[in-house]
């Protein structure tokens, strides 16, 4: 469920991002469009350093820093945007630095929290963004660990709650969750431009103007949702009259769309245990 937290001022703190790949900097860019955090207040580092310096030429006064150990002393909140492999190693071999007054947060579904909380002694969560968010829009997933301290809680769902919808949820439908929420946009682009080529192969519509068209129609559909006017089968029902052209088109898909999303969600499920078995080697090593 999504809980409403009421959260109080304070002071500015700093903010660490350790990882400045796909999802670190729109994490970043996210949290500093939001307004969540002052880019003074960030400090930043990544494995190819020259990554994180083309961030410093966007956003001036962020801090840049050559290794993971500047971040975590220098920051209150720590975010790990590192591969997930790569996590445990850099946690375990960092632990003593994440002392009890800091909060890490992990942003990889296969990372359990109770793993990070035997590891240190900071306050510990998992957030896992969404793309959507560099808009200011969609959920993000929250999982607080048992030892979280409230403050760290409030904090972070303040933060999120500038730059998408937070929503705390069981560790049983982090995977289901994270293929709706942070996988979907990749999943409804797929199917999108499929839709564009081959609406191009068949009809004499260029590609061009068919995505220039299908790209608007997803961003008024957004719109209808987000204003209310319909729910989804709602807006179905509404555009699919009895005996028209849309529900020819509907009657394709669902002859031809068979088991595929069943199937989507177990090949997404199987890589996330097979992840999560290697992930979890390392961590009991």
């Amino acid at each position: 469920m999504v809980r409403n937290r009421k959260v109080e001022g304070g002071n500015s703190m700093k903010v660490g991002i350790i990882g400045t790949g796909n999802m670190g900097t729109i994490l970043l860019e996210a949290l500093i469009t939001g307004g969540a955090v002052s880019p003074s207040d960030l400090i930043v580092t990544n494995r190819t350093k020259s990554k994180a310096d083309r961030l410093k030429h966007i956003y001036k006064s962020i801090t840049v820093e050559n290794s993971p150990d500047e971040v975590i002393k220098q920051s209150d909140i720590i975010f790990i945007c590192v591969k997930p492999l790569d996590i445990i190693s850099l946690i375990k071999e960092k632990a003593a630095l994440f002392s009890r007054e800091k909060c890490l947060v992990s942003i990889t579904s296969p990372i359990q929290v109770t793993w990070l909380e035997e590891m240190v002694d900071a306050s510990c969560a998992r957030i896992i963004p969404s793309i959507t968010n560099r808009a200011l829009a969609g959920v993000s997933l929250f999982t607080f660990g048992n030892k979280c301290e409230n403050h760290w809680k409030d904090k972070l769902w303040e933060m999120l709650s500038k730059v998408s919808v937070p929503l705390e949820i069981n560790e049983s439908i982090i995977r289901v969750s994270s293929d709706i929420v942070s996988c979907g946009p990749a999943f409804i682009s797929f199917l999108t431009r499929s839709l564009i080529e081959a609406a191009a192969s068949e009809t004499k519509i260029d590609e061009d103007t068919a995505t220039m068209l299908a790209e608007n129609m997803l961003i008024g559909l957004g719109e209808l949702l987000k204003q209310k006017h319909y729910t989804l089968p709602a807006l179905q029902e509404k555009v699919c009259v009895k005996g028209g052209i849309t529900g020819e088109g509907i009657a394709v898909l669902e002859q031809e769309k068979g088991e595929m999303f069943e199937k989507l969600f177990r090949a997404t499920h199987k890589k996330f245990a097979d992840e999560a078995f290697h992930i979890q080697k390392k961590f009991n090593s």
